[in-house]
């Protein structure tokens, strides 16, 4: 087995402080963010001064969090969970990579977007290394083939949940059951393999390790409902990305869906209808979402989704982990708008 050698740093601000009130927890994150970067060390230097910004960013590192506090009820090994955790955000930041390509996002994580700064084929290229990384650091330690069987299905979910997207851009006949496929898809498989290979990985009985997966599951449902509400309520700083950009790119999610239902004049399609939408067309989009009841609608689903992650939390056995996840999904979810 390959040895893996890296320095805990103490990240500071880079590290976000979601998770300061639980500093085990931070300092297992600190610990993934060190054993992906001792992953993507190259000798060309440019490589390394483009991906090392954004693995540095972090973000709320939800995924290697949840798999870690899963593993928790079982027999935790350090560094082989370690490892899965960063393998799975090592994953993820791949598909952030390749999908601001496709969006031509100018942020993320509140710095330049590597498309943006070096161009799209070397951001390609960057996301096609990472995703290497991944099969590389899954040979390190012996994981279950079963395990390497799930993640490798919930790529494949998350592809075609962003292939469904792409496919159905634009079209006004979107409808709130290939919505939640899309999101089932691109959001809610990984947030479950994370909490379910974490379980299963470090022992847990079948029945825990479902229960895990389908809090990931349904945790994964409402966070991406709440952060589509976000882009009609939110503003650019609190979004980090382009106010609407969803709309400008024809795709239509659950709010403006749900006030497409209710709108039988057809103004929002009449507007749709525009070859290009302008600024006042978006705002007169978010006006009608907002007169139609879209947000409200949205986040009655968001808040079912909600209800059943913690109905499912609560069945868990009670350990420190049991207490964080449901403190984490409680700050994550019960959201003010």
């Amino acid at each position: 087995m390959k040895e893996i050698q890296y320095k805990i740093i103490k990240q500071g601000d880079k590290m976000n402080r979601f998770w300061k009130e639980y500093p085990q927890i931070e300092q297992e994150l600190e610990n993934v963010t060190n054993i992906m970067k001792a992953n993507i060390k190259s000798r060309e230097t440019e490589f390394t001064k483009a991906i090392s910004p954004l693995i540095d960013a972090g973000g709320k590192m939800l995924r290697p969090a949840f798999l870690v506090l899963s593993a928790k009820f079982g027999e935790y090994e350090h560094e082989k969970m370690q490892n899965l955790a960063a393998t799975i955000e090592m994953m993820h930041t791949a598909t952030l990579v390749h999908d601001d390509i496709v969006d031509e996002s100018k942020l993320r994580r509140g710095l330049e977007t590597i498309q943006s700064k070096y161009g799209k084929e070397y951001a390609v290229y960057i996301g096609d290394f990472l995703f290497c990384q991944c099969f590389i650091m899954l040979s390190e330690y012996n994981y279950s083939p079963e395990n390497l069987k799930n993640i490798s299905k919930a790529i494949s979910k998350i592809c075609m949940g962003e292939i469904v997207q792409y496919n159905l851009r634009y079209s006004k006949s979107t409808s709130v059951r290939k919505y939640l496929k899309i999101i089932s898809g691109k959001t809610a498989a990984l947030f479950a393999i994370s909490f379910y290979t974490g379980a299963n990985e470090a022992g847990c009985d079948d029945k825990i390790s479902k229960l895990l997966g389908k809090i990931g599951y349904h945790i994964g449902m409402a966070f991406q409902i709440m952060d589509d509400i976000l882009d009609f309520r939110g503003n650019d700083k609190k979004l980090g990305k382009g106010a609407q950009r969803d709309l400008i790119s024809g795709y239509y999610t659950l709010p403006l869906l749900y006030a497409m239902g209710e709108d039988k004049e057809n103004k929002i399609a009449d507007i749709l209808d525009n070859s290009s939408l302008s600024e006042g067309d978006v705002k007169d989009l978010i006006e009608l979402v907002k007169e139609y009841k879209g947000i409200e609608k949205a986040r009655e689903l968001a808040d079912k989704y909600t209800k059943k992650a913690f109905d499912n939390i609560d069945k868990l056995p009670e350990c420190e982990s049991k207490k964080i996840i449901k403190d984490v999904t409680e700050k994550l979810l019960n959201r003010n708008f």
